[in-house]
This record gives C-alpha cells, sequence and structure tokens, in this order.
C-alpha cells in the first residue's frame, strides 16, 4: 500500500497563489479559511531583503494530533496515510482544531463540519494528482508514494535536505520542504489559518 505524502521545494515557489485559488475553487471552502494557502515573511533590512514564499497545508502527520484527540471517530486515516474528516461523524466538538499544531482545521459552516487539506483523497482515488499539484506553474510541488523509491517524491526527497514544518511538534509530517534558506523557522509559531498579510518576521515593532 501507498503511503503518501508531498514534497514542496521552496527555491521555486514563486508566491502566485495558484495552488491556494485551485484548492478554494475545487472545495468551495468558504471565505477566510484555507485549506491550503502561501505564507510569506520578509528577511533581513534595505538594501539586503529576501522575501520567502511557503505553500502550508495539512501535513497529514504519521502520528497526527486530531486522529487522536477526535472523540467521535470523524478523523481518520486512510489506507495510503491520508488523513481525512468523515462529515457526517464530525459533532463540531473542534477537538481536533484544539489538538493540531498547524492550525490546519477550520470550521465549514455551510457543511457543520470541520475541515481541512485531504490531498483531494477524490481526486487521488482516481489516480489524479492533488488540485494544488496540478495548478502549480513552477512544479515546485511533488505528490506521490513516498516508499516507492523509484517515484519522483521519493527520488527527490533522496537527493535533498529535506525538512519538516515545526519538527518539535513530533507529529512526523508527511509533507516535506527542500529549504535551503531556513526559512520555514521563520514561521514556526504561525498556523495555516492565520493572516497572511501580518508581519511574520520575529522582529521587534
Amino acid at each position: 500500500m501507498a503511503r503518501l505524502g508531498m514534497l514542496i521545494d521552496l527555491r521555486t515557489c514563486i508566491g502566485c497563489h495558484a495552488c491556494s485559488v485551485a484548492c478554494k475553487a475545487e472545495f468551495d471552502v468558504p471565505l477566510g479559511n484555507f485549506r491550503d494557502t502561501v505564507k510569506y515573511v520578509e528577511e533581513g533590512a534595505y538594501p539586503k531583503v529576501t522575501r520567502h514564499f511557503i505553500p502550508v497545508l495539512c501535513n497529514h502527520c504519521e502520528d497526527a494530533p486530531c486522529l487522536n484527540a477526535c472523540p467521535t471517530g470523524a478523523v481518520v486515516r486512510l489506507d495510503d496515510g491520508q488523513v481525512t474528516i468523515e462529515d457526517g461523524d464530525c459533532n463540531l466538538n473542534r477537538a481536533c482544531m484544539a489538538a493540531c499544531p498547524y492550525d490546519a482545521i477550520y470550521v465549514d459552516e455551510d457543511r457543520g463540519a470541520a475541515a481541512k487539506c485531504t490531498f483531494c483523497d477524490h481526486r487521488t482515488a482516481e489516480g489524479r494528482q492533488p488540485a494544488c499539484v496540478d495548478a502549480c506553474p513552477t512544479n515546485c510541488r511533488v505528490f506521490g508514494d513516498l516508499d516507492d523509491p523509484e517515484s519522483e517524491i521519493a527520488v527527490r526527497a533522496a537527493a535533498n535536505d529535506i525538512t519538516v514544518w515545526k519538527e518539535s511538534a513530533g507529529t512526523r509530517p508527511k509533507v516535506l520542504y527542500v529549504d535551503p534558506k531556513n526559512a520555514l523557522p521563520l514561521i514556526e509559531a504561525q498556523g495555516v489559518q492565520v493572516d497572511t498579510t501580518a508581519d511574520l518576521s520575529g522582529e521587534p515593532a
């Protein structure tokens, strides 16, 4: 059985938000919420300033806190490792939201249930790629079987130094990053469901 994951190469992300727009369209995500978005953070001082673009989403963790926190069994792990939420079993107690260190779960008011990125399990079940991967114009996202050494994601992961978001949380994420400029720690305290226009530099106001 496949162990599906995603690799995001921050060297080639241009911050275009094609991924988050495709995700919004695919799932009709309510205004103000995101299953997938792109953070940006600026580092340095004029005239030597670097802007980093960092796509973030649910990490489909091997040790998923949301899975363990849900008292109704609505949060489930599929055989291929994708973590999803079953609407009919969700009573909106928000335990999964409180447990997630990535703030990747939101309330879908229209459906009356918690929701998050599912790696587009409805698409992957048909052998297609997640919407965000298809939409990316620079191919900075790679999706596939982490356990298949011949898959593109496994080959690229082996060829690069790989890191994960909030490694200290101990969740063993399956979203991997190529991050040679060490940008991920700059948003370490941030989550998916926050204002992306905020000052994330960590510098004093």
